[in-house]
C-alpha cells in the first residue's frame, strides 16, 4: 500500500485543517499558503489521483463538488465579484499532491498580468 498523500491524512483527521465543509463525499478546507484573500481547496473523499483517473462512475461526485465550490463562494463573498477555479493535472502542470484537488480563489482581481 503507497503512502498517504497529506490529503488524505487531512480526510482522515490525521493532520490538521481549516475546515470550511464536509459532507460525505467531499471536503472542503482553506489553503496554507493562500495566493489571494480567499483560497480554498475542495477535494473527494474518494481517492482519485488527477483528472486524468475520474471515469464516468465519478459523475455525480464532480458535480457535487462544483456545488459546494458554488456555496463556499456565496458564503466566502466572492460569487459576485468572481473567483478562479483551477486544478492541476500531472507534474507539467506543477500537481504536486497526487489526490484531485480544485482551487478556489478570489477576493482581488485575477486579471494577468497582476497589477
Amino acid at each position: 500500500m503507497s503512502e498517504k498523500t497529506i490529503f488524505k491524512k487531512i480526510i482522515d483527521k490525521e493532520i490538521p485543517a481549516s475546515i470550511l465543509y464536509e459532507d460525505d463525499f467531499c471536503l472542503a478546507f482553506r489553503d496554507v499558503m493562500p495566493q489571494a484573500p480567499v483560497h480554498f481547496l475542495v477535494i473527494p473523499k474518494k481517492e482519485i489521483a488527477s483528472v486524468n483517473e475520474i471515469d464516468e462512475a465519478d459523475a455525480a461526485l464532480i458535480g457535487r463538488i462544483f456545488s459546494v465550490i458554488r456555496k463556499l463562494a456565496k458564503d466566502e463573498g466572492i460569487a459576485e465579484s468572481g473567483y478562479r477555479v483551477v486544478t492541476n493535472c500531472g507534474a507539467d502542470a506543477c500537481q504536486t499532491v497526487p489526490h484531485l484537488h480544485y482551487h478556489v480563489i478570489g477576493g482581488r482581481s485575477m486579471a494577468w498580468p497582476p497589477g
